[in-house]
């Protein structure tokens, strides 16, 4: 089982109650399987709703309602397909226009599962307009609520995914949310988000894997700051969201189609050639590590020991037609699965093998230069120890990353925005950096495809100043 698809084991809640998390960290997302060990519930399932019958089926639990707790922007739901695979009743939030048969909820309905399962709908608007939590109910009343995008781990959902026209207002709905939240139900229930785990959907930065609501009113901004401070902190923090967002929404409002997982057709090396000469994306799948030692030129370092949905989904021009290259069989068939959940599943082609297998010719062939901080250290002090010097050093983190603190000179461009701004970059060799690697791996094999000289640093950014990079921070 990857790390993309683990599930695991919440402990047994009173009453007999049991609530299974599903977890997708590539995406930084949870959905939840609830069960009173003869029914269950699944709240905001992924696309890929195989899992969540696995889990079912291993519990020996009937699924008998599927619930969304908002039309989420940064995957494709799978609730509709898992309704229609189970028998369940699909739950969505009445004040949502779609095409497809569902269960309208409202703030305050009451769905009941058994004589020992309850599932109350609660508005708590902020997220989105329309967003609803679930009170997970025992015999003895809630102990647990699902709450979406609404109350996260140390911080709440975004507020500007709706446009930043409604994001002040969404703002305030979500400190009074919050406050919903913390004033109906019990300290002791506990918190089960669907953002806030490396999901571009959280405010700011979550914290921690687990936590109560009592918790949560002593630490998180949305219960212990004034309704203006929590807004004013929350826009302030905002920074760029993936594109792809923009895909999202439309999709699940509309009724996503069932998910396909067969393999593309086989890309042979004169083939690849071709689509590389072509300028077409051909994304590598090996780790960095591996790609650096020996790449086919012109292919995009996004290795799935990394954020690979995210970044691709972001880098690339929707539609576009891309080409997935692995060690294995099985690398391509989980860079299926993962870009599906974001709606990506028609391919170009895939190949499977070596980089020296794939070649049509030896000349396609190339590696990357590395190094780390303490190597740029010492070329910006003139002693670059065999690398060469560094006349640019890009930084391809996020806006609020550089604002925070970044190397003095350096030259900013988020990765983002890297393909449709190369023509901005000074002429010379480029270091390229970003917060641990990733990233730069991603945009080194950019400017390599545009025969760039580079030299990747492959390093953690806290290790920047202590290595002795001049830095500037934040005043």
């Amino acid at each position: 089982m990857t790390e993309t698809n683990a599930v695991k084991q919440e402990d047994v809640l009173p009453g007999g109650l049991a609530v299974e998390v599903i977890e997708t960290s590539s995406l930084g997302d949870r959905s939840y399987l609830a069960t009173d060990g003869e029914v269950a519930v699944v709240v905001d399932p992924q696309r890929d709703v195989d899992r969540v019958i696995a889990a079912a089926g291993r519990l020996g639990a009937r699924i008998a309602l599927v619930v969304e707790t908002h039309v989420h922007n940064d995957y494709v739901s799978g609730g509709l397909e898992l309704a229609r695979l189970t028998g369940a009743e699909y739950g969505v939030a009445a004040a949502d226009e779609v095409p497809f048969e569902r269960r309208p909820l409202s703030d305050g309905d009451v769905v009941e599962l058994s004589p020992r399962m309850r599932l109350r709908a609660m508005a708590t608007p902020g997220h989105t307009f329309h967003h609803l939590s679930y009170a997970l109910e025992g015999e003895e009343g809630p102990v647990g609520v699902f709450t979406g995008g609404s109350l996260l781990f140390g911080t709440t959902g975004r507020t500007d995914l709706l446009g930043e026209q409604h994001s002040e207002e969404l703002a305030r709905h979500q400190h009074a949310s919050a406050h919903k939240l913390a004033a109906v139900l019990p300290d002791g229930a506990q918190i089960w988000p669907t953002h806030g785990f490396g999901s571009f959907c959280s405010a700011t930065q979550a914290s921690g894997d687990a936590a109560t609501l009592g918790e949560q009113k002593r630490s998180n901004p949305a219960l212990v700051l004034a309704e203006g401070d929590f807004v004013e902190q929350t826009l302030s923090g905002l920074d760029a969201y993936p594109a792809y967002y923009a895909h999202m929404g439309v999709q699940n409002t509309t009724g996503p189609e069932p998910l396909d997982l067969r393999a593309p057709a086989r890309a042979e090396p004169d083939e690849l050639r071709r689509r590389l000469q072509h300028g077409e994306w051909v994304v590598d799948l090996r780790s960095r590590k591996a790609f650096v030692v020996s790449h086919l030129a012109g292919t995009v370092s996004l290795g799935l020991d990394g954020p690979m949905v995210t970044w691709l989904g972001w880098m690339i021009d929707w539609g576009a037609p891309i080409t997935l290259v692995g060690e294995s069989r099985e690398q391509v068939a989980e860079a299926q699965r993962e870009l599906a959940r974001i709606g990506i599943d028609k391919f170009a082609a895939a190949a499977v093998g070596s980089p020296e297998q794939l070649a049509a010719d030896p000349g396609q062939l190339r590696s990357t230069t590395t190094a780390t901080f303490a190597d740029l250290a010492a070329a910006l002090d003139g002693n670059p120890d065999g690398k060469p010097a560094p006349e640019v050093v890009l930084d391809v983190r996020t806006n609020n990353e550089f604002a925070a603190s970044h190397v003095t000179g350096a030259v900013h461009i988020p990765l983002y925005e890297l393909k449709d701004r190369i023509g901005e970059i000074p002429a010379g060799v480029v270091w390229v950096h970003c917060g641990s690697g990733y990233r730069a791996t991603a945009a080194a094999s950019l400017l390599e495809a545009h025969d760039l000289a580079v030299v990747l640093v492959d390093d953690f950014f806290s290790a920047a100043a202590e290595a002795g990079v001049p830095m500037t921070h934040q005043s």
